[in-house]
């Protein structure tokens, strides 16, 4: 998020009136600003290069180089953007390609206001985000292994912390549930991206559930 404390946001969708209604929407939202508008992922692309955003609102079936293309690309190019799926489509292996391509976030079209509204704001702070049913989906097709048995790199510390990021818990929310200050949390998670090798929160939930945790909350 900038300094001023506004989320510049860029939407991308090849149906004019849907991004018609997206960029009316986000108007109504304090602290969000749309500074890009883009009807395939070639243009997405362009419109990151050019305006820079913090946050890419992305559908993920359009002609022309598709959502995830352009997912990855701005992922490799612009790390430091996240982006988040919008999109009518739960099919498993679309989201699974959507966040193997570098997506923070993951929303079904029909979501309400506020549920967007939220979905912004957390991937623009690093998180990742997901509808109800597309983590039921996640959940639902990893193979259950031993907790943690695959993440031996970790500290017994890191490993709570990483168990609960899976379990979807932000910052805020593991400070608060182990009883340590924010800041420490952040900590924890720069040190568990660096060992797991990951460079986002939803890489890091996607690496935590295959080795088994986050499914106790």
């Amino acid at each position: 998020m900038a300094g001023d404390g506004v989320t510049r946001v860029v939407l991308v969708d090849d149906h004019p009136v849907v991004l018609a209604g997206l960029a009316a929407l986000f108007e109504t939202l304090p602290g969000i600003e749309v500074v890009g508008r883009a009807d395939d992922g070639e243009a997405a692309v362009r419109e990151v290069a050019l305006r820079r955003p913090h946050v890419v609102v992305m559908d993920l079936r359009m002609a022309g180089t598709d959502g995830v293309a352009a997912t990855r690309r701005i992922a490799q190019d612009y790390p430091e953007v996240a982006v988040l799926v919008l999109t009518m489509f739960d099919e498993d292996a679309l989201i699974a390609d959507a966040l193997a391509a570098g997506a923070r976030g993951y929303l079904l079209k029909g979501a309400q206001q506020e549920e967007i509204e939220r979905a912004i704001r957390a991937v623009a702070a690093g998180e990742a985000i997901f509808s109800s049913s597309v983590a039921s989906r996640v959940l639902r097709h990893i193979a259950p292994t031993p907790a943690g048995s695959s993440l031996p790199q970790l500290t017994a510390r890191e490993l709570e912390v990483t168990d609960l990021i899976a379990a979807g818990l932000s910052n805020s929310a593991i400070a608060e549930r182990l009883g340590v200050a924010p800041k420490t949390v952040g900590n924890h998670v720069s040190a568990i991206f660096l060992k797991l090798g990951v460079a986002t929160r939803a890489e890091a939930i996607v690496t935590a559930r295959d080795a088994g945790l986050g499914r106790r909350t």
